[in-house]
C-alpha cells in the first residue's frame, strides 16, 4: 500500500510548519511507503518555501477553488490511498497507521476523521459548533480537515467538484457514500482519534457572518456562488 497525504495551502506560513511536523511524526511509524504533498494556491507569504524546507513535494494550483487544489494534489501523487488534510490541522501520531489498517479491508472505500477546533473562546461559537456536530451526524456531513479514500475510487468519481467553492468536502463525501452503498462497500468514520484544526474563523469573523457563512443550509444553497465566498478566498481569515 502506498499513501499520499495532500495538503491544500494558501498563505499558511503560521500553521503549516506544525501541520507538517505532526504528519512527519505520523509517517515515521507508518508501515507503508508514503509521501506528503503541499499544493500552493498562489500564496504571497512563505508557504511554499516552508513546505520545501520540511521535505514536502510542492505543486502549484492558482485557480481559487479548494476542490481544484485538492484534485491537483491527487493528480500528482503516486499512491493508491489518498489522505486529504487541511494546512491548519494537526493529526495524532498514530492516525495515519489507523487509516492504513482501515484501508487493508478492500470493502473500505474511504472515510473521514472527527474534528475538534482549537482556540474557540467565545461561548456562542462553542454552542454553535456543538449544534453543527448534531447536524453533521444527521445529514452525514464529514469535514475535509481530514478525509481519505482509495485512489481508484477518487478517479472514478472525478475527485472533488471544482465548481463548489465551500462545502466541496461534504459534497464529495456524499458521493463517496453513494458509491460505497452501490458497490457493497462502506466508509470508516474515525472518532476515537480526532484531528485538531484552527478555530481562527470562529474567533476572528463577526458572529453573524460566521453563523451565516458556516450554516449548512446556506452553504448548500450557495456553494457554487463564488462571489459569496471572499472570506474563504480573496479575504481569507489568517
Amino acid at each position: 500500500m502506498k499513501i499520499s497525504v495532500i495538503i491544500p495551502a494558501y498563505n499558511e506560513e503560521e500553521y503549516l510548519p506544525q501541520t507538517l511536523a505532526h504528519l512527519v511524526r505520523a509517517a515515521v511509524i507508518l508501515p507503508h511507503e508514503s509521501e506528503i504533498i503541499v499544493v500552493d494556491n498562489g500564496s504571497s507569504d512563505h508557504t511554499k518555501r516552508i513546505a520545501e524546507s520540511l521535505g514536502a513535494r510542492i505543486f502549484t494550483e492558482r485557480e481559487p477553488s479548494i476542490g481544484k487544489v485538492r484534485n491537483t494534489g491527487a493528480q500528482n501523487s503516486f499512491a493508491d490511498v489518498l489522505i486529504f488534510v487541511d494546512a491548519d490541522t494537526f493529526v495524532p501520531e498514530t492516525l495515519l497507521s489507523q487509516i492504513a489498517r482501515a484501508m487493508e479491508d478492500e470493502k473500505c472505500i474511504g472515510g473521514a476523521v472527527a474534528v475538534e477546533y482549537a482556540g474557540i473562546k467565545r461561548k456562542s461559537m462553542q454552542l454553535y459548533l456543538m449544534g453543527w456536530k448534531f447536524w453533521g451526524m444527521l445529514f452525514n456531513m464529514k469535514q475535509g480537515a481530514a478525509q481519505f479514500c482509495r485512489r481508484a475510487v477518487f478517479d472514478e468519481l472525478q475527485g472533488y467538484d471544482a465548481t463548489v467553492f465551500v462545502g466541496e468536502d461534504v459534497e464529495f463525501y456524499w458521493r463517496l457514500s453513494r458509491f460505497a452503498r452501490k458497490n457493497g462497500g462502506y466508509l470508516n468514520f474515525i472518532e476515537d482519534q480526532k484531528v485538531t484544526t484552527s478555530g481562527r474563523r470562529f474567533e476572528k469573523m463577526s458572529l453573524w457572518k460566521t453563523l451565516l457563512l458556516t450554516h449548512p443550509v446556506f452553504i448548500y444553497l450557495a456553494w457554487r456562488k463564488k462571489s459569496l465566498w471572499k472570506d474563504w478566498y480573496e479575504n481569507a481569515v489568517r
